[in-house]
């Protein structure tokens, strides 16, 4: 199976970007994979990293529903995660192709500019290495570690 392959069944829908596999699982499936900042058609995609992983997925997915995202607002440092936001969206939009002049992808994490919008994505992105206090903060909370 290819890795596009793999992707779409645990999106459970073709992938509308070109991406790569950012992070493996120990038996090699997708963990989290790194989108392009333009999906195929030019249309920005502001989400560089998406968390495929179905198992972190539903944890943290639990987390959001028990008021995670509130919780995470509250107990991470503001001006740490407004400067999380910031060295997201650089690292994104460096790979924005030179010259381009269409529509850029904007905000941070998950697409917002402030604050919390979506843990997966803070998750998704700490767990590639992304110095990140969201995904610091959740990953205590659902028990997952860096190697």
């Amino acid at each position: 199976m290819t890795d596009r392959d793999a992707v779409a069944q645990l999106l459970g829908r073709d992938p509308i970007g070109h991406f790569c596999v950012a992070r493996r699982r120990a038996d090699g499936q997708p963990m989290v994979i790194a989108n392009d900042p333009l999906l195929l058609d030019g249309t920005p995609m502001p989400t560089r990293y998406w968390l495929v992983d179905p198992v972190i997925r539903s944890r943290i997915g639990l987390l959001e529903s028990e008021g995670g995202v509130k919780d995470a607002e509250r107990a991470v440092d503001a001006e740490a995660l407004a400067a999380a936001h910031v060295r997201y969206a650089a690292e994104r939009d460096a790979l924005v192709p030179a010259g381009w002049q269409g529509p850029r992808p904007s905000g941070g994490v998950g697409g917002t500019r402030r604050g919390v919008k979506c843990i997966h994505a803070h998750v998704a992105w700490w767990l590639v290495g992304g110095e990140d206090p969201v995904g610091d903060w959740a990953a205590v909370r659902i028990g997952l570690t860096r190697p």
